[in-house]
């Protein structure tokens, strides 16, 4: 009997899940495994957001079901929020609404828009979801990919008007995980007269809008004019807050995307925690020291891992935004692919990276190193690469 539906027998074997699996194993044995793999802030939610959480979570009647779009307060919030840092006027009732962090309404909006066959562009590499959200929802990815040298930047030319099925929708991300390319409002430029050339939806997903170093200013999708003609950005509050585990996202631009969004997540979920809420209207109002400093943190993380391999004979790009390095493999070991090469890393270093090939085969030859052990650790992981390859 066919157990797994077809929708299932889509979806190829996880790769992280071997190297997730080989982590668990070496620290049951006691090995201090230093975990630079996963994109999972280290670094606790700051006190005025966890205490407007517990005040909020002690009114009983906090703890009903809540809005799947989320509260009105929050949708403001986030309009506010956008206005302030891109200059961008959003409507909270037609052109916000809340995801259960960003992955959620991903998923959930490739459901909303595709049916089956229908075709998708998606970079590669790139963030596992932005290709599986779309085969989860009976879709066909065009994988455009994204080459280093271009700058790990689209090449919007090499898509042909002649394609069939005409693509439906556009999903990308900067700045980019896992490369960590950034791109200036020009790009966006473009891409909004492509798409609106072509009738594409574009779908952005901006989770590290706040993580930008060196005075470099991330821009927004929706700062294009006629950008919410053509599509729809998602915010997330995991990185710039702490708030990973607390899952708060937010879809913003095109009201049909929104609304065709809304049907869906009506039907498969309630909202986040009404506590949970009106602490991310505190954080998203209130003051943004907390943002300014996880930068500046992630910046001396950054400044200390590329540093330090650069140091050892290890060449590495310093990214200017994200809390990632994009590592090509040094070339001694480039024969093993990223997946031997990461688990090389975890026997014999003693550190946990993200191999390449799970992002896309054009991710592989290269490895993710995440920014998410403080400096000491990171020099510690240096050491250890040193040891075991140099």
């Amino acid at each position: 009997m066919q157990i797994n539906s077809r929708r299932i027998d889509r979806l190829p074997p996880y790769v992280f899940h071997q190297v997730n699996a080989r982590k668990m194993e070496l620290r049951r044995k006691g090995v201090d495994i230093i975990d630079l793999g996963m994109g999972n802030p280290d670094q606790p939610t700051p006190s005025h957001i966890v205490d407007k959480l517990v005040e909020v979570a002690r009114d009983p009647s906090a703890h009903g079901y809540a809005p799947s779009a989320g509260i009105p307060g929050l949708r403001r919030a986030i309009c506010r929020h956008y206005k302030s840092k891109f200059d961008v006027d959003l409507d909270p009732e037609t052109e916000a609404i809340v995801t259960i962090g960003s992955k959620e309404g991903l998923a959930h909006i490739c459901l909303a828009l595709l049916d089956p066959g229908d075709l998708a562009i998606v970079p590669n590499p790139a963030y596992p979801l932005h290709m599986y959200g779309v085969a989860i929802a009976n879709g066909n990815v065009l994988s455009l990919p994204l080459r280093p040298d271009k700058n790990f930047i689209p090449d919007l030319q090499m898509m042909s008007k002649e394609i069939w099925p005409k693509p439906k929708v556009m999903i990308f991300n900067f700045p980019h995980n896992p490369t960590t390319a950034t791109v200036d409002i020009s790009f966006f430029e473009e891409i909004v007269d492509f798409a609106r050339r072509q009738e594409i939806i574009v779908i952005h997903d901006m989770a590290y809008s706040d993580i930008a170093y060196d005075g470099f200013k991330v821009p927004s999708l929706l700062q294009v004019k006629g950008a919410k003609e053509v599509g729809v950005e998602f915010y997330t509050m995991s990185k710039s807050y702490n708030m990973a585990g607390w899952r708060v996202g937010f879809c913003l631009g095109n009201p049909e995307v929104i609304k065709a969004l809304a049907i869906i997540k009506n039907y498969y979920d309630y909202g986040v925690f009404t506590p949970i809420q009106v602490a991310a209207i505190a954080a998203l109002d209130g003051p943004q020291d907390c943002v300014r400093e996880a930068t500046a943190m992630y910046q001396g993380r950054r400044d200390t891992l590329v540093d330090g391999l650069n140091r050892i004979g290890w060449s590495v790009n310093s990214p200017k935004a994200s809390m990632f390095v994009w590592a090509e493999i040094p070339e001694a070991h480039r024969h093993l692919g990223s997946m031997n090469f990461a688990l090389k890393l975890m026997e014999e270093a003693e550190i946990a990276v993200a191999p390449g090939i799970g992002f896309g085969d054009q991710g592989e030859g290269y490895v993710r190193i995440s920014l998410v052990e403080n400096e000491h650790r990171i020099r510690q992981a240096v050491r250890n690469i040193k040891r075991s390859l140099f």
